[in-house]
């Protein structure tokens, strides 16, 4: 009923078919629930509010905002990027958990980006990580070689061309820039991408 009515969203996993996410898609309620919520007595009592709101901060942009952005890059891959961004058409976008027996780890990728091609597969397009307020660098990038990797060892179909994404509100390292600058395979997304009135 919740789905109905537009207060939620169901998120499958990519990856995992018995696998489901669900969100809040209001930022506003999200808000109240991960912020307002927990403090509600000291909101009502408290001489001090913006001692309330520098101690609540960390769950603001864990909860509220870093959720946000992974939706908004998500939107902008499937229907806003240029055409050449991913090196084909993306035909749908999710996010997805892969699995690191090796390391006894399982990594969380906030985009996930597949085609369409003309036999109805679909190939692995992108596989991608958004970060609110930490400026990305090659830690991020060498994590996401790390997952294409075991998703080709997986056998997923496009997996091993697939391009590595790196969404980021505080920007990049210059290390990274100068990657993205070498490899086609490493798009770096920015918020004046995300908002550009471009086609």
């Amino acid at each position: 009923m919740l789905e109905d009515c537009g207060l939620i969203s169901r998120e499958p996993d990519v990856f995992k078919d018995n696998r489901t996410k669900y969100r809040i898609a209001e930022p506003l309620v999200t808000f109240y629930h991960s912020v307002m919520r927990p403090i509600r007595a000291d909101l009502e009592h408290t001489r001090d509010a913006s001692g309330l709101w520098r101690r609540s901060q960390q769950r603001f942009t864990g909860n509220v905002l870093g959720p946000h952005l992974e939706q908004v890059c998500r939107h902008w891959t499937r229907y806003m990027a240029p055409d050449e961004t991913f090196g084909g058409y993306p035909n749908h976008v999710g996010s997805g958990t892969v699995n690191d027996p090796a390391r006894k780890a399982s990594y969380e990728l906030d985009v996930v980006a597949f085609g369409l091609d003309d036999d109805n597969r679909r190939p692995l397009l992108a596989i991608g990580e958004a970060k609110w307020g930490e400026t990305m660098g090659m830690t991020h990038l060498e994590r996401l070689r790390r997952i294409r990797t075991l998703l080709a060892a997986q056998g997923r179909y496009g997996a091993e061309t697939a391009r590595l994404a790196c969404y980021s509100a505080a920007g990049f390292h210059d290390d990274l820039l100068r990657a993205a600058e070498q490899n086609d395979d490493i798009v770096l997304v920015s918020p004046a991408d995300l908002y550009s009135d471009a086609p």
